[in-house]
């Protein structure tokens, strides 16, 4: 039996609903940079009433944890800050589902998503400038090392696809200089 990636699993399922999404966090850090073991995958969504009757189909409970209809709408209600977990009963994979509400930088993402054939399976990744930034942000909150990893090896790997300048100015909006130092190397 093949064991399915974490990205498979989802995308396959998000891709045949024509949901709008795209992939950040470890699996577009791994993409974009170098491999990395995970079990589970960030997604931003542009979810429309719609889609939660359709999710609910895609997503059958006899195979997936998703919450109940009602409480899909009501994260889809939120302005900020609305989220959800999909978890494979049988793989115990988890999609952390984070939708866009009225967040500018999440819209961008989704809106400037890059498309990448991995084997059978189109997947829309965030730009690496969404994923760098984020990477700062939870660097910022957590002081976890792996996440200046994952910059780093996105930098090395994607230095002709990434908006040099546009990072700098969502680095200084967003004050990240401190964070983004961290990442460059010592002299």
């Amino acid at each position: 039996m093949h064991n399915p990636e974490p990205y498979e699993i989802f995308i396959n399922i998000l891709n045949s609903l024509n949901i709008k999404y795209c992939v950040t966090g470890s699996i577009a850090s791994i993409i974009y940079g170098e491999p990395r073991l995970t079990h589970d995958i960030d997604i931003i969504v542009l979810l429309r009433p719609q889609d939660i009757n359709n999710l609910e189909i895609g997503f059958p409970k006899k195979d997936f944890y998703i919450p109940p209809g009602e409480i899909l709408e009501l994260e889809r209600r939120r302005q900020v800050r609305g989220h959800f977990n999909i978890i494979h009963h049988r793989t115990g994979f988890k999609a952390d589902i984070y939708l866009c509400g009225t967040d500018e930088f999440m819209l961008w993402a989704i809106t400037n998503n890059r498309s990448y054939e991995i084997g059978k399976i189109t997947i829309n990744l965030a730009p690496p400038e969404y994923v760098i930034i984020k990477k700062l942000e939870f660097f910022r909150e957590s002081e976890s090392s792996k996440h200046l990893t994952d910059i780093r090896s996105i930098l090395a790997n994607q230095d002709q696809l990434i908006n040099k300048e546009m990072l700098d100015e969502l680095i200084q909006e967003r004050n990240l200089n401190k964070e983004f130092a961290a990442v460059l190397p010592q002299k």
